[in-house]
């Protein structure tokens, strides 16, 4: 049976092929103390506790609970819901939608951050997933998104443009875009 890509809210269902994605994703030098990302962050955090079932429950159950406005957070974070791309069983990436922006997230981070496990890469899933959020992000009544990327992630620059995404700036090494998360927006 053929399954489609969706984006799911984390679940344990995709605990064996998250931690394969999370290798894959070790092997080219994530998580290492210098990597500010979210998956970086998660590896770091909880890396030495998903391998078991109850580890790997409390790390999604923690993921799930981040988009709660009560949920206490490192200084400088703020509410944001994560969703993960799966087909079938098979984890893809994530992404993950920052509720509102901060100082820091307005000029470096943006609303949206994503990432696709390597062996999945340059097959559209990145595209799909941000496509697939931008409703997300108009039911929490943020319109546009800014998106940003490296100003040397051509593939992440095409993601982003691909979605609607408008150049707007640069800013400290990431480039700055707003997309329409409305529908009609989207179409013009």
């Amino acid at each position: 049976m053929a399954f489609v890509p969706e984006l799911l809210l984390p679940t344990v269902r995709v605990h064996a092929s998250f931690l394969e994605a999370m290798d894959e994703l070790r092997a080219e030098g994530r998580g290492a103390a210098e990597d500010g990302s979210m998956v970086g962050r998660d590896i770091r955090l909880y890396g030495p506790r998903w391998g078991t079932p109850e580890g790997f429950a409390a790390y999604v159950a923690a993921v799930r609970a981040d988009a709660l406005p009560e949920t206490p957070r490192p200084p400088g974070h703020v509410p944001s819901t994560t969703w993960w791309w799966v087909e079938g069983d098979t984890y893809l990436g994530r992404l993950a939608l920052r509720h509102r922006l901060n100082g820091r997230l307005l000029e470096w981070g943006g609303h949206i951050g994503y990432d696709v496990r390597p062996s999945a890469r340059r097959r559209g899933h990145a595209t799909a997933m941000l496509r697939a959020a931008l409703p997300y992000a108009a039911e929490l009544g943020v319109d546009p998104v800014l998106v940003t990327c490296d100003h040397d992630n051509l593939a992440s620059r095409r993601v982003i443009e691909n979605c609607g995404g408008i150049f707007e700036d640069q800013r400290a090494g990431k480039l700055r875009y707003w997309a329409p998360t409305t529908a009609r927006e989207r179409t013009g």
